[in-house]
């Protein structure tokens, strides 16, 4: 069974990846027993409704909160409810806290982990391929406010990951679709080798022998930024390097409403948008912008604002969505660009009049 590790002194951890880890969770869930450190489940909705046998095997009767489906999710109302069920459960500061579900179960678990009592464990059991590949990694935690995504939230490293393929195969083809638009950025900022894979292969999907590579790789990518740059705290490069078309993302979705563009869709048009941010700036080619482009299409993600909705959106709402970034610094957006495709850099000073040309390009209005 393949394992990433992450690095991190006392709060190291491991990502197990595989088919059929039911069986390795649910010995994990027993040690917890036998130490006496109660346990309990955000779980999401549409998993336990698609996949009920895996998170009876996995967790047995324990005590289980069940999170609507949706980025909806991540607010203030759900984590309220998800801390008074960890409360009215008696969890003790040694209670573990599981998630099962994908990105915004994960995020709304971290971050009432890191809040419940000013601390305590969680484990990740991602379910879809975003949270795979991403968000079950690094820590990164919180909720959406009005003013801009995952502006409220918090650090809080896993006990552990489990990842297991199996869960990939009641997930809708949309989500899968979305999952990949963080595959691709993983090979644009700094796995080449990864993008011409999936340049070459047929387009994956939840049977592919090739996914499992690919996520591992995406892992241990992302488990190598995270132990060098934890808080993302460098002044240039560091764990900013993984919000590569992220701050074009976030921007589309708040300006579109949360739900309307699946996380890893706005993530896709972000990666057209940073591909094209760079070709301005003279880093690449056009011809590398076609080959953007074309992987994105190869995977149903959108390369303009017409790509997900009919619903126009306005300028000026991605615009001021933007400045409320938290790639914010002394006043200015920082962007993450390509001097190549598979190596990412991060760019200050970018002139406010070239994104603004890429978003009307995008259909802006």
């Amino acid at each position: 069974m393949p394992v990433v590790s992450v690095n991190l002194s006392d709060r190291s951890y491991d990502i197990a990846l595989g088919s059929g880890l039911a069986p390795r969770i649910a010995a994990f869930v027993a040690d917890l027993a036998a130490q006496k450190r109660r346990a309990a489940l955000a779980v999401d909705a549409s998993f336990l409704a698609a996949q009920p046998d895996f998170v009876r095997e996995s967790f047995g009767g324990m005590p289980q909160f069940v999170v609507p489906s949706g980025e909806g999710s991540k607010s203030l109302a759900i984590l309220g409810k998800l801390l008074d069920f960890l409360a009215t459960e008696k969890l003790a500061r040694d209670g573990v806290l599981f998630a099962c579900g994908g990105g915004v179960t994960g995020d709304l678990a971290g971050f009432a982990a890191a809040s419940y009592l000013r601390g305590i464990a969680f484990v990740q059991v991602p379910t879809t391929l975003l949270a795979m590949v991403d968000s079950s990694v690094g820590g990164k935690t919180g909720i959406n406010i009005a003013s801009g995504k995952n502006l409220v939230g918090a650090f809080w490293q896993p006990l552990a990951v489990f990842a297991d393929m199996n869960a990939l195969k009641t997930l809708p083809p949309r989500e899968f679709s979305a999952g990949m638009g963080e595959v691709i950025k993983t090979g644009l900022l700094a796995d080449a080798d990864l993008f011409e894979m999936l340049e070459k292969l047929p387009r994956l999907d939840a049977a592919s022998p090739e996914l499992a590579d690919a996520v591992s790789r995406c892992c241990a990518i992302k488990a190598s930024v995270v132990e060098k740059d934890e808080r993302e705290t460098a002044k240039d490069g560091g764990r900013a390097l993984l919000n590569l078309g992220h701050t074009f993302a976030h921007a589309v979705e708040n300006a579109a409403g949360y739900g309307v563009y699946l996380h890893g869709e706005a993530v896709g048009l972000g990666l057209f948008l940073a591909a094209r941010l760079s070709e301005e700036l003279g880093l690449i080619s056009s011809s590398d912008v076609s080959r953007v482009r074309a992987l994105l299409l190869k995977y149903d993600l959108p390369v303009n604002l017409c790509g997900v909705t009919a619903k126009p959106l306005a300028l000026a709402a991605l615009e001021d969505a933007a400045r409320h970034d938290k790639k914010v610094r002394e006043g200015k957006l920082r962007y993450v660009v390509m001097e190549s495709l598979g190596k990412a850099v991060t760019r200050d000073g970018v002139d406010a009049a070239l994104v603004r040309k890429l978003w009307r390009e995008a259909g802006a209005l």
